[in-house]
């Protein structure tokens, strides 16, 4: 290996991780989050991704000691089983990363101690396990499941289930078409496959190592060894008694091979990589290869004195992110892997597998060493042929690739050409090897090799590749895979991808898909295929994507839906429309309909009834609160015959009649609640309940006075909105009434309540009228006296003078030589045409304009007093009579006598005047004068 760098690297991630809770326990990994539990029952959880931390106490107030035994995470990092001990035995909890949406964990498959395998499932509407049912349980020889992997594989005929578990001493392994109850049911008639091997290892371990996704290959950690091997789900070959058989490659690493010394060290733990175990041996890691059963490092730790009497507890991956971890009571280690293959095809070219080492080759110059290796080998045993083809392997291949690299970039066609020449002499060396008889041993593994150096040519000169002719020369020699290979470097998805779906293989169309750069119209042409294909990965390859438009995957979804499927299964369209509705936020009417229209086709309407309850109008102000088409919701509902959402959408438009009419049908209870919901219309609401009350008469079949006794229970519901009288017609016409006598009486009583408070409530009113009569008698006698030497509030003159002083009109009351004047209640005193002046002053110019046109017409038609040009005064006969003049009168007294000026509204909103009018500024002194209302004394300041 090379010693230039480390390939497996150790860094401290967190030291004192128990967080106060006691010592480190147990650990595991998955997707960028790690957890590990404590000893005070502790679960500390890590998520890298986030940038989050936060522990779980799993005591919940339990006394004495209480330890996290175990922990497991699923690849994905979101599902997580922990074990605590303590005095009062074991528990088993779940914990979900974010409870606040629903998840999905599939089937779980745990093992126990006394060799049982449950399967159960989780709901987090409750916050418990669905089910949990026994699967299996160990007979001939029960022992405690130390470890459980399970891959799935969709085939034509369903899904695939492949188990694996591991006892202290053996290896099982399951498999099967259906559901995993179905897959452990089929082992009663035939016999479990295991693995038995010598020894016994308490810290029995089995690992799986993912590669995009996918199991690859296996590791236990024995007694005897690592046992470990390939997998291969959906291999095309069987065993005798028709089990599949996943297992390929399989081999056994004995300890004493990397140990010193004639005992050999059994490790406490075990991780794997691609190509390399991690052993844990007391403090150190040893990290061995897996296919050269050679120790390539040791790792080190640096620990604390307090964890350094137990050292490294265990180790655990995370597959998803291709990271291991070691950790002891206090710290948490980093693993971190560089590249583990690079060296791969040196490791190979050693023990001479030179196909293997060819196909680990990352250029040339390595090549030429595996060439090399073989041609001497060949030519060691004197077979000079055969090492002279290996000394010339591929010569103007060879040549041409060379050429290709000592031209200058700008020698664009020469190199084009150059490029299409060398393509079209793989393509021939490859079909030459197709067609050679012998397809395994050397020539097998120089086809596979030439596939891999053809595809790292083709990836380097994608550039300078004429896309079309490369395409072309592609097809032309049948090299599909090629081409797909191509058209993915170059961008033409749509090739790729149809191509994927052809082959069945969704998942790698999707991952197509989800790659930057693909157009998103793909996204819709390829839905309906994909969503067939395998509808689980297609809706979750949806859900990660935010800028689909769901109502172009409408067409995708009603194929989907329109084929039959599982009572038990998961609807993945409606998932998915959940998803839209509620996560999204989403308001197309199209989106609604049909999550509306799946709902309503299940055979349990809670669904149904819930999304016609929600309101959605919290995604903006002023929208809806439902954005389905009611209409259609009720058509659809009456059809699948969905009774209980039918009464809700009649209620919901206000259709309340009909609503309850259809409830009574269905639950009576249901009808009350609908008559209920009218509130503000009293008659609608109490014909509802008659149409309730009838239903309930005449469905009571029991005995007539037990008949009554409900029905009279009945009225009580209503709150005194029906009485007895409202429900005697439902009831048959020789009912006698001595049955009714208590209901009867118990309605007079109440009657006579209501007439009694009805007097109470004519006396007051009678006694308020008298009142009222009273106060406008004694308004009648009211005067107001005025002093000899009142003056008025304007002018300050008497009020007691003389009309013709004033030139008072004959439309004022007669008052004799004096002129008229007001008396307010406050004691202000005011002349009629010093009033006016007043208030025309006060006031707006439009209400003044009104009163002086008043005036006006009151002098007109009541007639007037003027002063001839001798000084005589000269009556002039009234224009009117005298019901007009006091009409005109009356209207003048309500704009200027309606309350005092010095006292009322015209005085407060003096205050906010200026004491300068704007026309004053240009004078150069004034007088202001300050009246006081109480004596009427006006003091004058000069300015």
């Amino acid at each position: 290996m090379d010693s230039g760098s480390k390939v497996f690297t150790v860094d401290l991630l967190e030291r004192y991780a128990a967080k106060g809770h006691g010592v480190v326990t147990c650990m595991a990994a998955g997707n960028d989050v790690t957890m590990w539990g404590t000893s005070k029952g502790w679960i500390i959880r890590h998520d890298f991704g986030l940038g989050d931390s936060y522990g779980i106490d799993l005591c919940g107030g339990r006394t004495g000691d209480q330890s996290i035994h175990s922990v497991f995470v699923d690849p994905g990092g979101s599902h997580c089983i922990a074990t605590i001990v303590g005095d009062g035995g074991a528990e088993t909890f779940y914990i979900h990363a974010k409870w606040s949406k629903p998840p999905s964990t599939k089937e779980i498959i745990l093992g126990t101690n006394n060799g049982q395998l449950h399967e159960m499932a989780v709901d987090e509407k409750d916050k418990r396990e669905k089910y949990i049912k026994l699967l299996y349980e160990l007979s001939e020889l029960p022992e405690a499941f130390m470890g459980l992997q399970m891959e799935t594989a969709s085939i034509s005929t369903g899904t695939r289930y492949y188990v694996m578990a591991v006892t202290p001493r053996r290896l099982y392994t399951f498999t099967g078409i259906g559901s995993l109850e179905s897959v452990f049911l089929g082992y009663q008639d035939r016999a479990v496959r295991f693995m038995e091997l010598p020894g016994e290892n308490l810290s029995s371990e089995l690992h799986f190592f993912i590669k995009q996704k996918r199991a690859i290959h296996f590791a236990w950690l024995s007694g005897a060894g690592i046992y470990h091997g390939d997998l291969n789900f959906g291999a095309s070959h069987s065993s005798q008694d028709g089990d599949e058989n996943f297992v390929e490659n399989k081999a056994l690493l004995d300890y004493s091979k990397l140990f010193d010394g004639a005992e050999a060290v059994k490790p406490s733990s075990l991780a794997i990589s691609e190509y390399h175990f991690l052993l844990l041996v007391g403090n150190k890691v040893k990290v061995v290869n897996r296919i050269s059963e050679q120790i390539i490092e040791e790792l080190h730790f640096h620990l604390t004195s307090e964890s350094s009497s137990k050292g490294i507890l265990g180790l655990c991956s995370d597959a998803s992110a291709g990271l291991f971890y070691a950790y002891d009571q206090n710290s948490i280690f980093q693993v971190s892997v560089n590249d583990e293959g690079r060296d791969m095809w040196k490791v190979y070219l050693d023990m001479k597998e030179y196909a293997a080492a060819l196909a680990n080759c990352r250029d040339a110059l390595q090549r030429d060493q595996v060439y090399l290796a073989q041609a001497e080998v060949a030519f060691s045993t004197k077979d000079f042929l055969r090492a002279a083809s290996f000394f010339a392997k591929d010569a103007l291949r060879t040549f041409l690739l060379w050429k290709v690299d000592s031209l200058s970039k700008d020698d664009k066609c020469q190199i084009t050409m150059i490029s299409t020449w060398a393509t079209e002499l793989y393509l021939d060396k490859i079909n030459r090897l197709l067609l050679e008889d012998d397809t395994s041993g050397d020539h097998n593994s120089e086809y596979w090799s030439l596939i891999k150096e053809f595809r790292a040519f083709l990836s380097d000169s994608k550039d300078v590749l004429d896309e079309a002719t490369t395409l072309m020369l592609l097809e032309s020699y049948g090299r599909v895979d090629e081409l797909v290979y191509f058209a993915s470097l170059k961008g033409q998805y749509e090739i790729v991808i149809h191509h994927y779906i052809q082959q069945g293989e969704a998942k790698k169309a999707l991952e197509v898909l989800e790659k930057l750069g693909v157009p998103i119209h793909l996204q819709y042409k390829f839905a309906p295929d994909l969503i067939m294909l395998d509808a689980y990965e297609t809706v979750e390859s949806w859900m990660i994507r935010k800028d689909l438009n769901p109502r172009k995957l409408i067409p995708a979804m009603m194929r989907y839906s329109s084929e039959p499927h599982a009572k038990n299964e998961t609807h993945q369209v409606i998932r998915y429309l959940e998803y839209c509705v509620h996560s999204l936020n989403n308001e197309d009417p199209g989106i609604h309909n049909l999550l509306l229209s799946l709902y309503a086709k299940q055979e349990d309407d809670s669904a149904l009834l819930r999304f016609l309850q929600s309101k959605f109008s919290k995604v903006r102000e002023n929208s809806p609160e439902f954005f389905y088409d009611p209409k259609y919701a009720l058509r659809l509902c009456l059809k699948e015959k969905r009774m209980r959402a039918c009464v809700h959408i009649y209620g919901m438009m206000s259709m309340h009649e009909e609503a309850v009419a259809l409830a009574l049908q269905v639950d009576p209870e249901l009808a009350m609640a609908e008559a209920d919901k009218v509130e503000d219309d009293e008659e609608l609401r109490k014909k509802l309940w008659l149409m309730i009350a009838k239903h309930v008469v005449g469905q009571e079949k029991g005995a007539k006075r037990e008949n009554i006794r409900k029905a009279i229970a009945f009225l009580k519901e209503t709150d005194g909105l029906l009485k007895i009288e409202d429900i005697l017609p439902f009831f048959p016409d020789f009912a006698l009434i001595d049955d009714f006598r208590e209901a009867i009486c118990s309605s007079l009583e109440d009657y006579n309540k209501q007439i009694e408070l009805l007097k109470e409530e004519m006396n007051d009113a009678t006694q308020g009228a008298d009142n009222i009569r009273n106060d406008i008698g004694a308004l009648a006698q009211r005067y107001a006296i005025i002093e000899r030497d009142e003056e008025c509030g304007v002018c300050q003159r008497r009020i007691l003078n003389t009309a013709a002083d004033f030139g008072i009109s004959r439309g004022y009351a007669s008052l004799g030589p004096m002129a008229p004047f007001y008396v307010f209640p406050c004691g202000h005193a005011f002349h009629a045409q010093c009033l006016i002046a007043h208030i025309t002053q006060c006031t707006d110019p439009e209400k003044a304009e009104h009163i002086l046109d008043l005036q006006k017409q009151l002098s007109l038609v009541s007639g007037e007093t003027r002063r001839d040009s001798d000084g005589s005064l000269t009556v002039h006969e009234p224009v009117a009579s005298m019901n007009q003049v006091d009409k005109i009168r009356s209207q003048l007294d309500e704009e200027i006598a309606s309350e005092c000026p010095f006292c009322g509204e015209l005085m407060i909103q003096e205050i906010s005047l200026p004491f300068i009018l704007p026309e004053e500024h240009e004078v150069n002194s004034w007088e202001i004068k300050l009246l006081n209302p109480t004596n009427q004394k006006s003091i004058s300041l000069s300015v």
